[in-house]
């Protein structure tokens, strides 16, 4: 990071403290120097050399909060994203449902005046884009704001595009892109990796990237990290789409999809009652391109998933534990995805990796196939980077460097010419193991939730994890538990039990 770099970093930064003193959250700031960075860079894009002429309204651009100051700043702030919310494209999906959340005008002017003092345009995209993903990862940290359940760790999403490896001219979508990190790895991968010519850079930065996200708030750091790192432009049309993705099949299909859908099994919808109370109701998508009817948010995810692929399309999707071993609808859609796609490897991850608490997980890689008699799925890797593995936020954070290890073995050159790293006789802690399709069917209920390691924890007390480490694993287990009993809890609600 150069010296400059470094300085507006600082700079930029040194606003959260004070902010949070007076009530302003990392999510809050967050959102305040998106709407102001996106006008300043408006109004840098409408001078020389680029002088474009973009839509905003010249009563409320980036000139109109430098002339004022105090109490007539902060009325004039109120009407500008309010007006500025009513506009269509993305202007108005960058200031849709937009606050003033700093109600300090001499803050507020001196926030302002840090965005003024600097020419974001001339800056690298990876500069605006360190600073944006920066406060992200702040913003994810702070329990308080529930902003964690939309950020993926960056040293998985990066893993998972090594191994799908995307190439130039192919779409990518991601059906709850959170605040876009999938699309970002992708797109720093396609530019790594590739000479790219005018007709592929102009491919990637409007026709590559498509996704959903349903909450506002995290919808529009979406765009803006986008915007910041150089994919999208200011005035072009919104390509992540406010919908339900799970409403409708998509319109169109794609080479590639990345993902972590939401945690949580169940999807709800509010609706006030006949006394005007507010209550939820569980979700049914009864869509006919799926394979089972269920409430389950993420059998939902991996069935529209699959729809979403061209039949030459490639998946890798971070899914919950309950997935590979649920009964009824979970047992129809992994045998259907195993006959249908190939489902060709599973990374089992750890805890403690996650914002989100109680979250145990893993990552499915499968490819789409077109329709057959006999299934596509003919055997299935499986990686343990569960077992014996202890990380914590804080301490101990998962570090692409991790990876490297799975990434070798999933062997992207060839991934049909793999070995097993797992002997019964010669290494029997080997992590890297292959189960036959007529394995997998012959569990129960077609269970992929598959492990073989020995949990040394339990068998030697002195190979116990650090203290720290234990205590973030029983949360993680309590945290579980309790999301367990809370859906018990609604559901006898729902069905008018007294609780």
């Amino acid at each position: 990071m150069s010296n400059n770099t470094s300085s507006i970093v600082s700079k930029v930064w040194s606003f959260c403290n004070p902010l949070r003193d007076v009530g302003v959250g990392y999510g809050d700031y967050l959102e305040q120097l998106t709407y102001l960075l996106f006008l300043k860079m408006a109004e840098e894009y409408s001078k020389p050399p680029y002088n474009r002429q973009l839509n905003i309204p010249k009563p409320y651009n980036w000139e109109s909060l430098t002339s004022k100051k105090g109490a007539e700043l902060e009325l004039h702030y109120a009407t500008l994203l309010r007006e500025l919310s009513t506009q269509k494209g993305i202007l108005g999906q960058i200031f849709t449902k937009s606050q003033n959340k700093i109600q300090d005008p001499a803050m507020l002017a001196k926030v302002i005046d840090m965005i003024g003092s600097e020419n974001w345009l001339v800056m690298g995209a990876d500069v605006k884009g360190d600073i944006y993903e920066g406060l992200l990862e702040k913003n994810a940290e702070d329990v308080k704001s529930g902003a964690g359940q939309y950020f993926t760790p960056r040293a998985l999403i990066r893993a998972m595009v090594e191994c799908v490896q995307p190439q130039p001219m192919k779409t990518i979508a991601d059906p709850a892109c959170g605040t876009g990190g999938f699309f970002l790895a992708a797109y720093d991968y396609l530019v790594s990796n590739n000479k790219l010519d005018k007709e592929q850079n102009k491919f990637i930065k409007l026709q590559t990237f498509y996704g959903n996200e349903i909450v506002a708030g995290t919808r529009r750091l979406a765009l803006m990290n986008l915007f910041l790192h150089n994919i999208g432009d200011i005035d072009s049309d919104n390509f992540i789409s406010p919908a339900d993705a799970l409403i409708a099949a998509s319109p169109i299909t794609y080479d590639y999809v990345l993902a972590n859908p939401p945690f949580g099994k169940k999807s709800s919808q509010t609706f006030t009652n006949d006394e005007g109370e507010q209550e939820k109701d569980d979700l049914t998508y009864n869509r006919q391109d799926f394979w089972a009817t269920t409430s389950n948010k993420q059998l939902n995810f991996v069935q529209h998933i699959r729809t979403m692929l061209k039949t030459t399309g490639m998946a890798a999707v971070v899914v919950p534990d309950n997935v590979l071993f649920e009964g009824g609808a979970g047992e129809m859609v992994r045998k259907k995805l195993l006959e249908t796609t190939d489902l060709h490897t599973i990374l089992r991850l750890p805890t403690g990796i996650f914002y989100a608490q109680g979250v145990k997980a893993n990552v499915i890689f499968f490819d789409n196939k077109e329709a057959s008699k006999t299934p596509w799925t003919k055997e299935i890797w499986v990686y343990d980077y569960r077992t014996n593995i202890h990380h914590t936020l804080k301490k101990n954070p998962l570090k692409l460097e991790d990876l490297k290890d799975f990434i070798k073995c999933y062997n992207t050159a060839n991934r049909h010419k793999r070995s097993e790293t797992f002997n019964s006789e010669t290494n029997p802690e080997g992590r890297w193991r292959k189960f036959t399709y007529e394995e997998i069917i012959a569990r129960d209920k077609t269970s992929l939730d598959i492990t073989w390691l020995k949990d040394k924890s339990l068998a030697d007390l002195d190979n116990l994890p650090d203290p720290d480490v234990l205590a973030a694993e029983i949360i993680e287990n309590l945290e579980a538990g309790l999301e367990s009993f809370r859906e018990i809890m609604l559901k006898l609600n729902s069905k008018g039990h007294v609780i």
